[in-house]
């Protein structure tokens, strides 16, 4: 919607709420993934309730997290706006975006624990019917608000808070009829802050969470270089990023499934299982990456022009199609990889990785930006995503299921 409404900063706005949002949001994504790790060994060791009692302990993690991000939303925003330079026109709408989509994050973080219970549980079905409606009514809102009320950026913003809120609702429901079917055991206090389950947690989220941050950093800095380049360049990459992503949820499908049956393995203690896991994970990922690609070549002009109608965008989007193209099959590795560990809970692996492959990043960056300009901005990206994928891959021999 806002990409074609002529105006290439009003896409960086966006571009940039979403840096700051993934930091927010995206930076507590242990509360999904730690929470699906450790609820699919419990379900695989046959233990209904810890499985519940980890959900609700993350559940009141969000909650405090959430209220937090809310209480300090105004200076969160201007840190964050000195970090990214952006111009002027496209700080202000980017702040515009971030002060009415903060007041859902209770509602945000408490959801990616909500995920994370039902993908432990193997409850994909769910999932998707969750994501189904929060994207639809996303986009019917997008639709209503930006061009029907012509509210701009202030309308996506409007339309992801409404969004969220419906999400958590459905989520909730679709929960407590799932926990209504089980054993009914109380919840005591005592049992919600076992000493010995929360430094277990804890142990789990922190990894993870420097983990995510290096992850959140590395995208940041894409953005942020784009921004330097001007708003041409910046909302150039945020189109072709939207390409990255797009491939990101089918990889991740596979990551996703990956995390529950490698937990639910562990958890039962079956060796041939593991295995058998991990190859099909790998042989669906990889086959998947090598249609994505292909997809990409065929339409990528295409749906440029859909997402856009900016003369200028489209022209240098066009120059840059060729890392899209190459993406899906240099990130698969990592995507699936990831899965892998967060199943097993494997956390302080994938944080030395992720450090490790930060620094590969870095290097190639402040190496290749100098000499190839934005061609050297997304080589870089591709080394990252090849460094996460083979440091991952070194660790992997660890995993074993005894």
């Amino acid at each position: 919607m806002i990409g074609n409404l002529g105006d290439a900063a009003l896409i960086g706005a966006i571009a940039i709420g979403g840096v700051i949002f993934s930091f927010l949001y995206w930076g507590f994504g242990f509360l999904r993934m730690g929470t699906t790790g450790l609820v699919a060994q419990a379900v695989g060791a046959g233990d209904s309730y810890l499985a519940k009692m980890t959900f609700l302990r993350a559940a009141v993690l969000a909650s405090i997290i959430g209220m937090t991000l809310i209480v300090f939303q105004y200076p969160i925003l201007q840190f964050a706006l000195t970090l990214i330079d952006g111009s002027r026109e496209v700080e202000a709408a980017a702040a515009t975006y971030v002060q009415i989509r903060i007041w859902s994050a209770p509602l945000n973080l408490a959801s990616l624990a909500i995920m994370g219970y039902l993908l432990g549980t193997q409850n994909a079905t769910q999932i998707l019917l969750i994501q189904l409606v929060l994207n639809g009514t996303n986009i019917i809102l997008d639709f209503l608000f930006v061009v029907g009320f012509d509210w701009g950026v202030a309308g996506v913003a409007y339309a992801t808070l409404i969004a969220e809120f419906v999400a958590f609702l459905l989520g909730m429901i679709i929960l407590i009829r799932i926990l209504s079917q089980q054993p009914t055991r109380s919840v005591s206090i005592q049992s919600l802050l076992d000493v010995s389950a929360l430094r277990h947690m804890f142990a789990v989220n922190r990894d993870l969470m420097i983990r995510t941050l290096c992850l959140i950093f590395a995208f940041a800095m894409f953005t942020n270089q784009g921004a330097k380049n001007g708003d041409v360049l910046l909302a150039t990459n945020a189109i072709l990023m939207q390409f990255v992503t797009f491939s990101a949820f089918f990889l991740d499908g596979f990551a996703l499934a990956g995390e529950s049956l490698v937990g639910h393995a562990l958890g039962a203690g079956s060796r041939q299982t593991l295995r058998k896991t991990i190859r099909n994970i790998f042989e669906l990922g990889v086959v998947t990456a090598v249609a994505l690609s292909l997809l990409f070549f065929a339409a990528g002009k295409l749906v440029v022009n859909i997402l856009t109608n900016v003369p200028a965008v489209i022209n240098a989007s066009e120059q840059y199609l060729l890392w899209i193209y190459i993406a899906p099959l240099a990130s698969v590795w990592c995507y699936i990889l990831d899965g892998i560990f967060i199943g097993a809970t494997r956390t302080s692996e994938m944080r030395n990785a992720m450090l490790f492959s930060l620094l590969a990043y870095l290097l190639a960056f402040f190496t290749l930006d100098p000499l190839l300009g934005n061609h050297g901005l997304w080589l870089s990206l591709m080394i990252y995503f090849i460094a996460r994928g083979a440091s991952l891959a070194w660790y992997l021999p660890r995993i074993s299921a005894t």
